[in-house]
């Protein structure tokens, strides 16, 4: 059996998908069988790491920047989170067993980002959650964010500690997060102390967050961090949808651009930010550069002073009720 040093040793190489695509957006069915297909696509082109955007599955809640939102007792707005309530994924109803079987069918570790409606914080509020899947088809790890970001807090609760961990694949060490997470320097810190040398930030859509992100937190880490976006326009609202037409009428034209990238850990580009069309992006990366760039800074090794700072992470997962022993 190999070891992370054998991998070391020979410079592990690992080809990630970056999957930009509009997801069937709020319908989790029909977004699941485009994303098998999307993974069968994936395959084709040797991929061992996919990626989505965050909250990929069933989708991003944009309408919560353009009906108001923060109406109070407003029916429309009940309307709307009822639906998103019921496409949501329950990963214990066994929600995500499509994903994990094509995992293990193509031996290709995913990194997704879903709506989760979790049975441990009783079933009827949600998490943007970004989900690892080992190339078994194991669920490895769930991550529920931190802090919901502006308005998407009338829509996700706050997440907890529990995910953040990082899983050998590949040869590389790998984490992910959510969003804006990546701009939070404690979560990062929590990441790289753990060994990370290949990340995943998941994002709703836009360059403007990708562009000046992806590659700071790379040269920071002296990691590779590949960020993946999705896209969406006002076309894509599907007519079955409650209050579709509404939707439609006050949407922007362009709801969600892209702007998934890869950038090296030096902090250059290895695939700038490509927007404005579905696709299905390749990347192939190598641990020899993420060597090469540690010579000279490492921010949990050598250029880490732990006598003067320290972290604690609580990995706890939140619950509300507790059972004494019988």
């Amino acid at each position: 059996m190999s070891t992370a040093a054998d991998s070391l040793r020979a410079g592990a190489t690992v080809r990630v998908g970056l999957a930009q695509f509009a997801p069937v957006w709020l319908q989790r069915q029909a977004s699941m069988e485009k994303l098998l297909g999307i993974i069968d696509q994936a395959a084709a082109e040797q991929v061992q790491i996919l990626a989505t955007a965050e909250a990929w599955l069933p989708g991003y809640p944009f309408w919560l920047s353009f009906t108001h939102a923060s109406r109070f007792e407003d029916a429309v707005q009940k309307q709307l989170h009822a639906h998103y309530l019921a496409q949501a994924v329950c990963i214990e109803a066994g929600d995500l067993q499509p994903l994990c079987q094509a995992a293990a069918r193509h031996h290709m570790a995913q990194v997704i980002g879903i709506m989760e409606r979790p049975r441990d914080r009783a079933g009827h509020t949600l998490y943007a959650s970004r989900v690892c899947i080992d190339a078994s088809g194991e669920i490895v790890s769930v991550h529920r964010k931190l802090v919901p970001t502006y308005e998407e807090r009338l829509a996700w609760g706050s997440g907890d500690g529990h995910g953040l961990v990082v899983h050998d694949w590949f040869g590389f060490t790998v984490s992910a997060l959510n969003c804006w997470e990546n701009w939070m320097p404690l979560a990062r810190q929590a990441l790289y102390a753990q060994g990370a040398n290949l990340h995943f930030a998941l994002w709703p859509g836009s360059a403007s967050n990708t562009s000046d992100s992806t590659r700071f937190i790379a040269r920071e880490g002296r990691q590779y961090v590949v960020s993946v976006a999705s896209v969406l326009r006002a076309g894509d609202i599907g007519m079955a949808l409650p209050h579709a037409q509404l939707l439609r009428d006050q949407a922007p034209e362009v709801l969600a651009d892209g702007g998934s990238c890869v950038a090296g850990p030096d902090g250059q580009w290895l695939l700038p930010p490509q927007t404005g069309s579905e696709q299905l992006l390749v990347q192939e990366v190598c641990l020899q550069q993420v060597l090469e760039e540690r010579q000279n800074f490492d921010p949990s090794g050598h250029y880490a002073r732990p006598d003067v700072f320290a972290l604690q992470v609580n990995r706890q997962r939140q619950q509300l009720l507790r059972f004494a022993p019988d």
